[in-house]
């Protein structure tokens, strides 16, 4: 009978050491899961000059050929740590066409896709064909720009806030 207790009472720490062991190893994972982390909330507008004033473009009925519009992309980190190696992306509209060297962001590099975003380049570059059949790469006209995304050298600090903007014209 003694030696039932002993099996038992050794059973018993063996299981509530188990357990024990178990919730450390869940509490310190939720910790790490639960931890700091970033959380970057991300405003897009739209405007328009019209009569010499700026316009919100959900204020403008429509816009006109010609006419350009100025994109402004605010980030707002709103998490519990810095968002290392931050970026923005952001799109030419169809029907637009990328107006060149708009693209501004303090701190930042903007660097230009024609591939809809799947690759980046400061100066994307594509093939033309020459007369005697070689083939030369040449810088791709502005019009083929369908993406542009900043590239922040500092990670985004907690509750730091960072602003790019760029330009279209209206096809």
């Amino acid at each position: 009978m003694k030696v039932k207790k002993r099996l038992s009472a050794v059973l018993l720490a063996g299981l509530i050491l188990a357990v024990a062991a178990v919730a450390g190893f869940a509490q310190r994972n939720y910790l790490l899961a639960s931890g700091a982390r970033p959380e970057v909330k991300v405003n897009l507008m739209g405007s328009v000059e019209r009569d010499s004033k700026m316009m919100t473009l959900d204020k403008a009925t429509a816009v006109k050929p010609g006419e350009v519009l100025t994109w402004t992309v605010d980030a707002v980190n709103v998490g519990s740590a810095p968002a290392l190696e931050y970026r923005a992306i952001t799109h030419v509209p169809r029907g637009t066409e990328y107006v060149k060297g708009s693209a501004e962001a303090e701190g930042a590099n903007a660097v230009y896709s024609i591939d809809g975003g799947k690759s980046f380049s400061p100066q994307p570059m594509i093939e033309q064909k020459q007369a005697d059949g070689s083939v030369k790469l040449m810088p791709a006209p502005v019009s083929m720009y369908t993406s542009i995304r900043y590239e922040w050298a500092n990670p985004l600090a907690q509750g730091g806030k960072v602003t790019a903007s760029y330009k279209v014209r209206v096809k």
